[in-house]
């Protein structure tokens, strides 16, 4: 599968295995990575601004040699130093060190150079390989070039952060940009050390990809490529009974905005035809908003309470946005799981019922998708102190249900039964609004009324949701979008 998210252990094996396989030395592969951060950097040292790379006694330093010769040999302005460790340079270190030849080195705080705003500040001090806090003149100098206000851009990994494990309360580079060769470390997608990373972009440099591919990880990232195979092709000769038939059991008085956005959302998402079940004080609302979906509603004026349709002629099933938490939530949820064969999508006060009663929870049907915002999922499963912890909470929990956990953060993550983890890379802060949720609900549902899998429905609608919110905020701007910016703008490509 592509993608993969490795240990620092891993890593290093790679690098290993490609240098004694491929084969290519390492002072050569070296040199690759130090031409494709030099490369991936060329925005940031637009205009020629003073350059200052800081490099460690390990291969990290040996990378910010390379690339302080590099930008030398392109133009650039360069100073570079070296942090007097009282250790001996690696070897790949000491001969890119020999190859720059114009180094100063850093033994105590006066040593520290004088770093304006308008400077760029490359960091490699330390790589992915780190086993200890930063402690003595290293953790002083770290936090010198955090407040020197000048754009910090990392080799590798920030230094003094770890690939696999909770930040330590020591001095960790707060990068503006890192340049991640072949794969980003795990702990990129974790609140606690996205902080340090900034935007980060994976850097290739051909390590050996078969060796990759047989390393062993749960952990996984989405890119566009994942997607070049999964999304199927609508042919010539089709109808709308081609692309499925789904239920949405949405909304209640009050929140019958959230049964639109649903609903327009499968639509949008290209199902062939959509009935929703709502409460009959929405009935006008409903269609008059999205005439193109059908409606059925229930006998209570205010909610669901009963299910008014019959199973069986659905592909899909959606239920949960606006719905609201009273006993007939939990009748219809009940109905659906004990007659239901169709896949369903699970979201909003749908997951606040099943989180209530022991039974429903018990009784998931196997590869449902459920969809829960941080609360919902604490609700769901437990509280968690880290990003660490709730990560294992939530691979436990997708494994426990054999269910499909959506837990939609500024990284979503998507759990799988079998425990694998895929993490969102699309999306930003402006899609933090009301009714986010209720429209990727939606996209899932038309996903999976379509005959996508459940692992692909989730994909597919968690990635292309953080896709539309990315061109909302360019068409809008980040803190304008609202939910109904993120259905026009969501495309399958």
């Amino acid at each position: 599968m592509k993608n993969k998210i490795l240990s620092a252990t891993q890593i290093r094996m790679t690098d290993q295995f490609t240098i004694e396989n491929d084969p290519i030395s390492s002072i050569d592969l070296m040199e690759k990575a130090a031409n494709q951060f030099v490369h991936a950097i060329i925005p940031f040292v637009h205009g020629k601004p003073l350059i200052h790379v800081f490099c460690g006694n390990g291969n990290n330093g040996g990378d910010g040699f390379a690339v302080a010769r590099l930008l030398q040999e392109k133009g650039a302005l360069v100073h570079t130093y070296l942090l007097d460790s009282g250790q001996k340079l690696s070897f790949d270190c000491e001969i890119n060190a020999t190859r720059l030849k114009q180094y100063k080195t850093i033994e105590s705080e006066n040593d520290f150079p004088k770093i304006k705003a308008e400077d760029v500040v490359i960091d490699a001090l330390l790589g992915s390989g780190l086993s200890r806090k930063t402690e003595g003149l290293l953790a002083t100098l770290i936090e010198f070039l955090n407040h020197s206000k000048a754009k910090i851009l990392s080799i590798d990994i920030p230094s003094g952060l770890s690939c696999d494990e909770l930040p330590t309360d020591s001095p960790i580079i707060q990068a503006h940009f890192t340049g991640s060769f072949e794969v980003p470390k795990k702990s990129f997608f974790m609140k606690e050390s996205a902080k340090f990373v900034g935007k980060w972009q994976v850097l290739p440099i051909g390590l050996n990809q078969p060796f990759i591919q047989n390393q062993a990880s749960d952990f996984y990232y989405l890119t566009p490529d994942f997607f070049k195979d999964i999304i199927l092709p609508r042919e010539k000769f089709t109808h709308k009974g081609t692309y499925g038939h789904g239920l949405l059991v949405a909304g209640s008085k009050g929140k019958m905005g959230s049964a639109v956005l649903s609903a327009k959302a499968a639509m949008r998402a290209g199902i062939g035809l959509l009935t929703a079940q709502i409460p009959s004080c929405g009935y006008a609302i409903f269609q008059s908003s999205i005439p193109e979906a059908m409606c059925e509603t229930d006998d209570s004026a205010d909610f669901n309470t009963k299910l008014k349709v019959d199973l069986k002629n659905y592909n899909a099933i959606g239920v949960g946005p606006g719905m609201g938490n009273q006993k007939g939530t939990k009748n219809i949820l009940t109905e659906i799981f004990a007659h239901s064969t169709a896949p369903l999508v699970i979201d909003a006060d749908a997951l606040n019922v099943i989180s209530e009663y022991s039974d429903l929870q018990m009784n998931l049907p196997p590869n449902s998708i459920l969809t829960p915002h941080p609360k919902e999922f604490e609700r769901l499963a437990a509280k968690s102190n880290n990003s660490f912890e709730r990560l294992e909470l939530l691979q436990n929990f997708a494994r426990k249900t054999a269910c499909y956990i959506v837990l939609k953060d500024a990284i979503t993550a998507i759990a799988c039964p079998d425990g694998k983890v895929f993490f969102n890379t699309t999306g930003n802060p402006g899609m933090a609004t009301g009714g986010s949720g209720d429209v990727l609900t939606g996209l899932i549902l038309g996903l999976l009324a379509q005959g996508y899998s459940p692992l692909n429905a989730a994909l597919i609608g968690v990635y292309f949701h953080g896709k539309a919110g990315d061109l909302a905020a360019t068409h809008v701007g980040e803190n304008q979008i609202i939910a109904s910016d993120l259905i026009k703008y969501f495309r399958l490509s």
